[in-house]
């Protein structure tokens, strides 16, 4: 299958993200719920929220070396295995200490799935169709975020808040079992073999000096920073308002039916904006939207402030792959995107943990707040980040430095 032929292995591949990340989705909430139902606070749910992330942080880079020269396939069914499994113990697990570990399992599991599909999605697709093809890939995310929380709520919002979070944390495990359907020869072998042990590594210091590569990875981590801070900490802002868990499912949804209608008008926005001015915009007005969600609005503004929130978050994490995709040296792809999944796994430790400690001294909505500013900085690192948009059809890269491909501008 050369880059840019057929495309049913991206669809295969989208339905299979749904299924693994829909089940992260249920399972993030349905595990706070569970922890403050066996006596957690604020803290212990933000450090159990950062352990899904503590595994990753030391497996991704030899992950993506690993994939760098050989096979992207065999990771999938890895990480179902592993999210799967993670999610169903974190349902079965009696203490505080044993849903940490399971959690950190189950984010173990997403980050094998995500490396290896993300160089799947780098491998197969042509220059002009990357940008194109991570938004249709994200948008297996986005339903999956989509889904995962309305089928918490509906599952944990009855009066045993303890036993609806276990049952929720069952189910979430069968859902990401699903994946295994949409699996079927869903790489180029003969692509795949031309690469096993081919090329030399190249050193990690040289991939995050290439520029685009680290402005990529901070937009990356404060998108997912402020997504997952509002996955996990929505339903404590809920608790202390008096919002059900099943509204609360509702508004987390709301979020990611925006952020799959982002995507799904993506390559219209970059050709009106370019990346740049898209980043800049989206990134500053999603500071403004999380910082409101500090407020003491109405559930109806709430909404209405997630749903664009959603639609600005839609747009960082498919261009930032793009970004580091072509900013990177040709032989490290996947080692610069598990370079970047790294910065968001960084994320994913210090925001929840963060954010349960400002709780803790500053109140529920503080952490929110805390996102708004992380993304006003990332929009003034877009702004401010050199490179260049190659156009669609290709035109215009001029000269290259060898083993380096021309930045996109963000």
């Amino acid at each position: 299958m050369a880059p840019g032929g057929n495309r049913g292995w991206l669809l295969r591949l989208v339905i299979a993200f749904g299924c693994a990340q829909g089940a992260v989705s249920m399972a993030r909430p349905a595990v706070s719920y569970r922890a403050l139902a066996l006596g957690a606070d604020e803290r212990a749910v933000g450090v159990i929220a950062g352990v899904y992330a503590l595994f990753p942080l030391f497996a991704a880079v030899p992950l993506g070396r690993r994939t760098d020269h050989g096979r992207c396939a065999p990771l999938l069914p890895l990480g179902v295995v592993l999210v799967a499994g993670g999610c169903a113990l974190s349902g079965l697990a009696g203490s505080l200490a044993t849903m940490a570990l399971w959690s950190g399992v189950m984010g173990l599991g997403h980050l094998c799935f995500v490396i290896g599909a993300q160089s799947l999605v780098a491998r197969q697709s042509a220059p002009h169709e990357q940008d194109r093809n991570f938004g249709y890939f994200t948008i297996g995310a986005s339903l999956g975020q989509l889904a995962g929380p309305v089928a918490a709520g509906a599952l944990i919002g009855g009066p045993d808040r303890a036993g609806g979070s276990a049952l929720a944390l069952l189910v979430a495990g069968a859902g990401a079992a699903a994946a295994f359907t949409s699996l079927w020869r869903i790489e180029d072998e003969a692509a795949a073999k031309s690469r096993t042990g081919g090329g030399s590594r190249v050193p990690v210091g040289r991939i995050l000096r290439t520029r685009g590569v680290p402005a990529g990875i901070l937009v990356s981590l404060s998108v997912l920073s402020a997504t997952d801070v509002l996955t996990a900490y929505l339903a404590v802002v809920g608790e202390h308002r008096g919002i059900a868990p099943s509204v609360v499912g509702v508004l987390l949804s709301v979020r990611a039916a925006a952020s799959i209608a982002c995507r799904l008008v993506l390559t219209p926005l970059l050709r009106l904006l370019g990346r740049t001015a898209l980043l800049v915009v989206t990134c500053a007005l999603a500071a403004l939207l999380c910082a409101g969600v500090a407020l003491p609005v109405p559930v109806w503004a709430l909404g209405a402030m997630l749903a664009v929130l959603g639609f600005c978050l839609g747009v960082g994490q498919p261009l930032s792959m793009t970004t580091v995709v072509r900013a990177a040296p040709e032989a490290a792809r996947s080692t610069a995107l598990a370079l970047r999944l790294t910065g968001n796994r960084l994320g994913q430790v210090a925001a929840p943990a963060g954010a349960g400690l400002v709780a803790g001294l500053a109140g529920v909505a503080a952490p929110f707040v805390l996102l708004g500013a992380l993304l006003l900085l990332s929009a003034g690192v877009a702004l401010r980040a050199p490179g260049a948009v190659p156009r669609p059809d290709g035109a215009g890269e001029g000269r290259r430095r060898p083993g380096l491909r021309r930045t996109s501008d963000i």
